[in-house]
């Protein structure tokens, strides 16, 4: 089985050339033990391995072997703790080869194929549902102050190529941190590229990040989403503004909690690389710091 392309980044990270070379067999090791047939892997592929699947009975899915790192541990369960109010179903799942079975959705038809003021309006819907099954105190996810933490701790170790906005999501993460409201289950990377359509059930979330916190930070991939049309737009700024807006008077979110945590996350997510700044996250940052 060939491994797409769009996976090849993760060689730069530790590990991630034996990860790569380890997938066909890793795959094959699944099919086996679920009792799968599997087609060809999902192109493009951009962060984890994602293979067509059939069951024994018919029944379409799809496995996903993630790369083993903090960020995925815990999306099985995440799915798990939704049981399919607002997110894909999870059917199995195989924590030492970070593998997932999940049920099949439409991906030839992303929420972002829809109208961008309509789909935030379905993304809002999909989050609500979501955060509806208050996490258990015993649940593994980790907390957004936790994670918090670590990206400070990272910032103050990358070169200060972008000082204002590392001083910017600083004071913003002492402001937001106090006050966090009541906690949920948070997928954080809930852009509309992550919602597919499930005929019976509607709209549904995939591929979480999952956190436990506070609402309002979940909104931050949703705030700067399709960021290549945004990178074109006249006015991305007056659209950022709109989103803002939008979401947190569907949602009943404090417009200045959704900015404040938007800006926090892209200022992390934009660094992950190191020196390399992603430039669209860091103009979403820019944006959303004047928004």
């Amino acid at each position: 089985m060939e491994v797409p392309d769009g996976l090849s980044w993760w060689r730069g990270w530790p590990g991630g050339s034996e990860w790569l070379a380890a997938l066909p067999g890793l795959a094959a090791a699944c099919a086996e033990q679920w009792d799968l047939r599997l087609g060809d892997p999902f192109r493009p592929a951009t962060i984890a391995f994602v293979v067509p699947a059939e069951r024994r009975d018919g029944t379409r899915a799809v496995l996903k072997i993630n790369f083993p790192e903090t960020e995925s541990e815990h999306e099985p369960a995440a799915l798990a703790h939704w049981n399919g109010n607002g997110a894909a179903r999870l059917l199995e799942a195989d924590a030492e080869r970070a593998a997932l079975l999940i049920e099949h959705l439409a991906p030839a038809r992303p929420l972002r194929s829809l109208p961008e003021a309509e789909a935030n309006t379905i993304a809002a819907g999909v989050l609500r549902r979501l955060w509806s099954t208050p996490p258990e105190p015993t649940a593994p996810f980790i907390r957004l102050d936790e994670v918090v933490e670590t990206w400070a701790a990272d910032a103050a170790r990358r070169p200060p190529t972008q000082p204002r906005l590392l001083d910017l999501a600083a004071g913003l993460v002492r402001e937001l941190l106090p006050s966090p409201g009541e906690p949920a289950v948070l997928h954080q990377d809930s852009h509309t590229g992550n919602m597919l359509l499930d005929e019976s059930r509607g709209w549904l979330a995939i591929d979480p990040k999952p956190l436990v916190g506070e609402p309002a930070f979940d909104c931050a991939a949703l705030v700067r989403d399709r960021r290549t049309e945004l990178m074109r737009d006249l006015d991305p700024l007056g659209r950022i503004r709109r989103r803002l807006d939008q979401l947190s008077e569907e949602l009943e979110l404090d417009r200045e909690r959704v900015r404040g945590w938007a800006v926090v996350h892209a200022v992390a997510w934009g660094g992950e690389t190191g020196t390399d700044w992603d430039p669209a996250m860091v103009a979403c940052a820019g944006w959303l710091a004047d928004a």
